[in-house]
């Protein structure tokens, strides 16, 4: 069922789900937890969502969808920007603890034994990612490579390790010139 059909209160799940799974990971929250999160009776969760693991596929769906739709009008709708622009402003879009990517880069180290269904569509979200990067950088550079679409993926999913090291100091920003440097 696409996101724009649901109703109020299945978006209502599914918004408690999201942020209980990126608070406490995906093992850790139960469905009894969700429900009262978002204060519906456990038959309407089963009537819209059957399982845990399909709310698991839903939650991650709505965030790939999401991030997509912004990656997209980054590239696509927002012509004024240069790549630099481009590329810094899906970097911080993904590098962000708060963003729509926290979720499905969680779900790279929680799910992928547990539910392959929801970990494949993350895996073809960072695919598809890949292949708009690698895209891009050809606008600018016609030797660009697809391990450098690659590496900025990796450069994204070092930043939010490291701003979950309590210990670590932001430095989102000099990962990213770093990656602009050596790429451009």
């Amino acid at each position: 069922m696409p996101h724009i059909d649901l109703p109020f209160r299945a978006l209502s799940v599914l918004h408690s789900a999201r942020y209980l799974f990126n608070k406490y990971g995906f093992h850790n929250v139960g469905v009894d937890q969700i429900i009262e999160a978002a204060k519906i009776p456990k038959a309407i969760f089963y009537n819209y969502f059957h399982s845990k693991e399909r709310l698991i596929e839903m939650s991650l769906s709505f965030q790939k969808d999401g991030l997509k739709h912004e990656v997209m009008s980054i590239i696509n709708v927002q012509t004024e920007l240069t790549l630099v622009e481009k590329l810094r402003k899906i970097y911080f879009l993904h590098a962000d603890l708060d963003g729509l990517y926290h979720l499905p880069f969680k779900a790279i180290f929680e799910i992928a034994k547990t539910h392959p269904k929801a970990y494949q569509l993350v895996i073809d979200y960072r695919n598809w990612l890949i292949n708009e990067i690698y895209k891009l950088l050809l606008t600018a550079n016609e030797n660009a490579t697809k391990p450098d679409a690659h590496m900025f993926l990796f450069v994204i999913d070092g930043a939010i390790v490291q701003l979950l090291d309590s210990n670590s100091v932001d430095d989102r920003e000099r990962l990213l010139n770093y990656f602009l440097v050596q790429t451009m």
